[in-house]
Order: C-alpha cells, then structure tokens, then sequence
C-alpha cells in the first residue's frame, strides 16, 4: 500500500482539511509554581478564541476557551487553579511567619517569666528562618502585644489572639502534609514545655494552633501528650 493511502493516510488529512484551531491572547503573566517542571516559573495567562478551519483556513467561530495558564519553560498549559498554590518562597514566608505567630502565642499564654521559655522560642524562630531574632525582642513582642489588647498572662486564649493564628495557619494549612502541620503544633508544644508542665491557657492556644491546621482534637491531644515524653 502506498504512503498515505491506508485509513491512517486519510484521517491525517481530514485533520489537515477540517478541524479546529485555537488563538491565544496573554492576559497577565507573573510567577507560579509549576507543577510540570516542580518550581517556580513565569507564566503567562492567557484566553482562546476557537475557529472551526477548513483546508486550512479558519472559518467559523466556534467560541472562547480558557482562561489557561502557561509555563513560560515547559510551555504547558493549566487550569486557572494552579496559581491558587503559593510559589516555593511565598510558601517559606507563610511557615516562617506561621512559626512566629505560634511562639509569640504561646508565651503570651504562659508569659516570658523564664528564660527557658523565651530560649526555646527564640531558636525555634531563628530555625524558622528569622536568624536574627532574640529573646529580647520576643520579649518585647509578647509584652507590646499584651498591652495592645490588655491581655493577662494566664488568661484564656481570647478572640484576638485566635483570630491571629487562624490569620497565620489558616492559607499555610492546605499546602502542608500532614507531617508538616503536625511539626508546628509540637513546636509550640516545646515552648510551652520548656519551663514546665502545659498551664491551661497554654493548652487552649495550642488547642486553638491544632483546629487552624485542621488537626482532629483527638489527634491534638495525643501529639500535646506524645511531645511531654522526652525521646
């Protein structure tokens, strides 16, 4: 059989005759993480206009299609959702801030009355990513933040409080394994074990740290008790 003249011969061109062909036109672009190439990457958005084509030739509307996304490396296209993933250092900024709301959470539940517990903060911040933080300046956080909203040390995990950490963990939580989310709650459990046992309103922020990551309360209450046993 000659080249061309099987049924694949003549479904080639059918394709090349009759078909459809689609017009791109950018919209936006910026930075996303593309989950083809796995980082970050520029992007354009763009919308199609489809034409129905024949011998090559468009000829007919056949209507809009998109919005997409596309990878200005690997040249795929994704649906419009993609960018609801943050990038690699949007994502490191949301964890370090995370960690940071969490420590000073926990001392203004339990108080900077030690030092083992302003320590224990501090070097888990720095690990986080905020090299330079000290004890001093957490200290002084704690306390501004304490005469911001007349808050008690001791005192039950209030609404403004609550509504900062779901603020910081609420966006972080969907992007995070379940390792990861478990990680910031046992931090916090650290701080708040440096200078002794849980007091209660150390217990309820923690508490409060575990709904915003959408950890189950039975597991919270395992992972507070599991990070009182020295390894």
């Amino acid at each position: 059989m000659l080249p061309g003249r099987g049924r694949n011969g003549r479904a080639t061109r059918r394709s090349r005759m009759l078909g459809t062909r689609t017009a791109w036109t950018a919209v936006g672009d910026g930075e996303f993480f593309c989950p083809g190439c796995g980082g970050d990457r520029n992007y354009q958005r763009l919308t199609g206009r489809r034409r129905f084509i024949l011998l090559g030739l468009p000829v007919l509307p056949r209507g809009n299609t998109g919005p997409v996304v596309e990878c200005a490396a690997c040249r795929r296209h994704f649906g419009a959702d993609v960018l609801d993933h943050p990038t690699t250092s949007r994502f490191s900024a949301m964890l370090r801030d995370a960690v940071h709301t969490v420590a000073l959470a926990v001392l203004a539940a339990g108080g900077t009355r030690t030092r083992t517990s302003l320590s224990a903060a501090a070097g888990t911040v720095r690990a986080a990513g905020f090299e330079d933080c000290t004890e001093e300046q957490l200290d002084a956080l704690v306390e501004a933040l304490a005469a911001d909203t007349g808050r008690v040390f001791g005192a039950p995990c209030g609404p403004g409080l609550a509504i900062e950490l779901h603020e910081a963990l609420d966006p972080l939580a969907p992007h995070l394994a379940p390792a990861g989310r478990e990680s910031i709650l046992l931090q916090g459990a650290r701080i708040a074990l440096a200078d002794g046992p849980y007091t209660p309103a150390e217990r309820e922020v923690l508490t409060t740290v575990g709904a915003a990551l959408t950890i189950t309360s039975d597991e919270v209450s395992r992972l507070l008790a599991a990070a009182r046993t020295p390894s």
